[in-house]
């Protein structure tokens, strides 16, 4: 019940209809009020760093990749792995159009997102990404 609830605050941030590009500290805001600090074990600067490194928390950052497929939104869901677009061939692992990426429960968008995670964020100090945003954690 609490993903249904929390889906409008976040499907904005999944794609990039709007093409709002946060500062750092308000997409902190957004994320923390979203209830994602501490989301699977996963901290508030975890996801900052995420949102950072994959669209410099833009939402509507896409990205049109050489096999023909886009990454789209804040965190750069790609439509030739998890959904189809009509446009490429697609493994559509979440079975589901590229559209519907905004009702994903935010557990399967972190698995969506680890490896990007591991990559950029794992191991790290990330204190930076939530310093004097004035919400938990930072």
């Amino acid at each position: 019940m609490a993903t249904l609830v929390l889906l409008p605050i976040f499907a904005s941030l999944l794609v990039g209809n709007m093409g709002k590009i946060f500062r750092r500290c308000e997409l902190a805001q957004v994320l923390h009020r979203a209830g994602l600090d501490g989301f699977r074990g996963y901290s508030l600067a975890d996801w900052l760093c995420l949102a950072f490194h994959e669209s410099r928390f833009d939402t509507g950052a896409v990205d049109h990749e050489a096999d023909g497929s886009t990454d789209n939104g804040i965190f750069q869901i790609n439509s030739r792995l998890w959904c189809d677009d009509y446009k490429s061939l697609a493994r559509n692992l979440c079975h589901m159009h590229c559209s519907e990426l905004v009702s994903l429960t935010l557990r399967f968008l972190f698995i969506l997102l680890r490896l990007a995670w591991r990559k950029h964020c794992e191991g790290h100090n990330l204190s930076q990404w939530v310093a004097g945003c004035n919400v938990g954690g930072g």
